[in-house]
């Protein structure tokens, strides 16, 4: 069996919410659902643009802890330190919490019902693909520490 120091997972995270966010808006053009892609009035854009903010936030402040900590926030490359302080302390993800806000704002912005429709199978892909093949690689590599930072901070919220 040969094992790999990293959590081998589907997609990385990045291209999987903007491949969703593209694939939305050309449905959106396409076959239109809703309200005309990019026609959001001025709340929609305020809301929006208050998501997108939200989660480039909590994703930097997270990016940061790694940074800090000495390693990588890359699912590719292997993680040399568990994160456990900053927003790590609230949620196991909160960079792809943060993922998810920006990716919601950017939907209202666009007024993509498509786009929205699509966090859907997005959220799947993330929970099966990505976080549950982090949280195995995780538990390999950080044994008894990682099993007590999970049974004491929930995946999400």
């Amino acid at each position: 069996m040969t094992t790999t120091d990293n959590a081998e997972v589907a997609i990385k995270p990045p291209f999987l919410f903007l491949g969703a966010i593209a694939l939305g808006s050309l449905l959106s053009l396409v076959l239109p659902i809703g309200p005309r892609l990019g026609s959001a009035n001025g709340l929609a854009l305020a809301v929006g643009l208050t998501f997108v903010t939200m989660g480039f936030a909590l994703a930097g402040l997270s990016v940061r802890r790694f940074r800090l900590a000495g390693t990588s926030p890359v699912p590719g490359q292997p993680s040399t330190a568990l994160v456990v302080t900053g927003p790590y302390h609230i949620t196991r993800n909160p960079i792809y919490i943060g993922f998810v806000l920006v990716y919601f704002g950017l939907a209202v912005m666009l007024t993509s019902l498509w786009v929205l429709v699509l966090l859907i199978p997005v959220l799947m892909v993330l929970q099966r693909g990505i976080v549950e093949r982090e949280e195995d690689y995780l538990q390999r590599q950080f044994g008894e520490a990682y099993r007590k930072y999970k049974a004491r901070v929930p995946r999400w919220l």
